[in-house]
């Protein structure tokens, strides 16, 4: 709801009239603006990244509704040099009321207010929130400084220039076109999403224990693995907050049947990553990935090692080392954790 505030309060507003005029007259063009309006507002309800599909019709509609309330409206608006009407014998149809040109004037300037704050308002959204890449991002300290977080385009550099050409790279599907385009390596799945079965194989490493995960990430080829994670900045979009995503879909073919999302809810049925999460959930790659040496240090005053500034909670698992993986890199403010697959033989050696 709030993507829908930020972006569009002022046209949205104007989208019933647009549609109530359109009902008005129902032409074969109006059907079909009100069936692309209808399935447009839905679709974008569902999934937000769609509003890109729902802006075309919303300022069209919102045209429409601004258009035909200033045309009933303007026309009622008496000027000095305006003529005196005819009388007219019937009062019935006589569209004269007693200060019909006053609410005229009323309806028109709200109109015009609407119209112009909502140029105002365009000109803050593209400054506040449209003004930076979305790798680059930003944030408010307590004395109203800006912060900035350049962690992605230093995780990106960094695979970029201390990697072999032909690494590569396990992340989950977000990132791939990011990492391909600025770190030119190769990702094992990207933002071209038409293939579930291999999204799946991605989703079971992620949420299986090392060692079947080790098993999966060989069979992918994979070289690296990178995670976003936002317990130490506080950045909420981060791969734990995904997780259960991860689980869905890697759960959703037969190689992942045994993953069940139930497993990793707390015994309340609630999903955590304190000392009341499940075992499933500290055991998972992802757990040790965003969490490992996460406990050594605080990330707030007054609170506990291993405070999770997204969750809210203290990490259950902070005491642990990885097999499989190891560290290669970490940004300045832990957004981005890169770690490299271990050359391991047969019989767990390294």
């Amino acid at each position: 709801m709030g993507k829908f505030l930020l972006r569009s309060p002022a046209v949205g507003i104007h989208v019933p009239v647009g549609l109530y005029y359109c009902f008005r007259d129902l032409t074969d063009s109006n059907i079909f603006i009100i069936l692309y309006a209808v399935t447009s507002i839905y679709f974008a309800g569902v999934m937000v990244r769609l509003m890109l599909v729902l802006a075309p019709i919303m300022c069209i509609m919102s045209g429409i509704g601004i258009s035909m309330t200033l045309s009933t409206y303007m026309k009622n608006i008496e000027t000095s040099d305006q003529p005196a009407p005819a009388p007219v014998k019937n009062k019935k149809k006589a569209a004269d009321y007693p200060i019909k040109s006053e609410i005229a004037t009323v309806m028109v300037t709200i109109v015009a207010i609407f119209l112009t704050t909502f140029v105002f308002h365009c000109t803050w959204v593209t400054n506040e929130a449209y003004s930076s890449p979305s790798i680059v991002l930003a944030a408010r300290a307590q004395d109203g400084g800006r912060i900035i977080f350049d962690d992605f385009r230093e995780a990106y550099n960094w695979l970029k220039f201390n990697t072999p050409e032909n690494a590569k790279v396990m992340s989950w599907w977000d990132y791939g076109y990011q990492i391909t385009a600025m770190a030119n390596r190769t990702i094992i799945v990207d933002n071209n999403t038409w293939n579930n079965t291999h999204i799946s194989r991605v989703g079971q490493a992620m949420a299986s224990p090392e060692e079947e995960s080790y098993k999966i990430m060989k069979e992918l080829d994979v070289d690296y693995v990178l995670v976003i994670f936002g317990g130490m900045s506080g950045y909420s979009s981060d791969d734990i907050n995904k997780f259960l995503w991860m689980i869905r879909i890697g759960g959703s073919t037969p190689e992942g049947a045994h993953i069940k999302e139930a497993d990793y809810y707390s015994s309340s049925g609630e999903y955590k990553v304190d000392k009341d999460a499940s075992a499933s959930m500290h055991n998972s790659l992802m757990y040790k990935m965003c969490y490992y040496r996460f406990g050594e240090g605080t990330t707030e005053q007054g609170k506990p090692t291993g405070w999770d500034r997204v969750r809210n909670q203290e990490i259950g698992n902070k005491d642990f080392e990885l097999d499989v993986l190891e560290e290669a890199f970490t940004t300045e403010h832990w957004l981005v954790r890169i770690y490299k697959v271990k050359d391991l033989d047969n019989r767990g050696n390294k």
